[in-house]
C-alpha cells in the first residue's frame, strides 16, 4: 500500500473537506493505493473462476481484492439490506442462512473449512439509498459491521466493477469505464473507493 499525503512547499497539509464517516470533522484527503492485492488470501480475485456462482439457491460473487468477500443479494434473504446491525443480528433465521452459504463457500475460496476461521466475509447489497452506488451490510463473519473495513470495501467495489456481478447488477452497472468512484454505504455513512482498471 502507498499513502499519498499533500506536502504542498515541503510541509504536510492538514486541512481540507476529506472526511471519513465516524470520525470526527475534516481533513487534507490520504488516498491509499493498494497494489498486487488481488487474490492475497484465495489464490485469485475470483477464486472460483465465475464472476456468479449459485451456492444454496443464491446467486453470489466471491471476490478476493485484499479482502475474501462474498457478495450477496440483501433481497434474496427477504431483507431490505438498510436494516440496522442490531436487527441483523437479532435475526437468527437469517444469521443461520448467512453462516450456511460462508461455510459453503469456503473450500470454493480456496479458504477450506471457515468453520473458526474470521473470513470469507458476507456483504448484503442493495440499492444505494443515499446518493452511493450500492449499500451494505457486513457480517465478519458473525457479527454486523458499524461500517465496512478498508479491504472490504475495497473488494465490494472491485465487484462492482465486474460485468455481471451481484454487486453490478444491484449497483445498476451495465458497462463500466476504466475509473469509477465508488460510494460504498454501510451502516453509519460511506466509504469512497477510486477505482482504475
Amino acid at each position: 500500500a502507498t499513502a499519498f499525503v499533500e506536502t504542498p512547499g515541503g510541509v504536510v497539509n492538514y486541512a481540507g473537506t476529506a472526511r471519513i464517516d465516524g470520525v470526527p470533522g475534516t481533513h487534507a484527503p490520504i488516498n491509499i493505493n493498494f497494489e498486487d492485492v488481488a487474490g492475497s488470501s484465495c489464490g485469485a480475485l475470483l477464486p472460483t473462476g465465475n464472476v456468479v456462482d449459485e451456492v444454496l439457491g443464491v446467486q453470489v460473487t466471491c471476490i478476493d481484492n485484499g479482502m475474501p468477500v462474498v457478495c450477496l443479494n440483501a433481497s434474496d434473504f427477504g431483507i431490505s439490506g438498510y436494516e440496522t446491525p442490531a436487527e441483523l443480528e437479532a435475526n437468527a433465521e437469517l444469521k443461520a442462512r448467512v453462516e450456511e452459504i460462508r461455510l459453503a463457500v469456503g473450500p470454493l475460496m480456496n479458504l477450506g473449512d471457515a468453520t473458526n476461521k474470521t473470513v470469507p466475509k458476507m456483504s448484503l447489497l442493495a440499492p444505494a439509498q443515499d446518493g452511493g452506488l450500492l449499500s451494505t451490510r457486513t457480517f465478519i463473519p458473525h457479527r454486523v459491521h458499524e461500517s465496512i473495513g478498508v479491504l472490504g470495501a475495497v473488494s465490494v467495489a472491485t465487484a462492482c466493477m465486474l460485468e455481471g456481478s451481484v454487486a453490478a447488477q444491484i449497483a445498476g452497472l451495465d458497462t463500466v469505464g476504466s475509473s469509477l468512484e465508488v460510494e460504498v454505504e454501510h451502516p453509519t455513512g460511506f466509504f469512497t473507493v477510486q477505482m482504475e482498471v
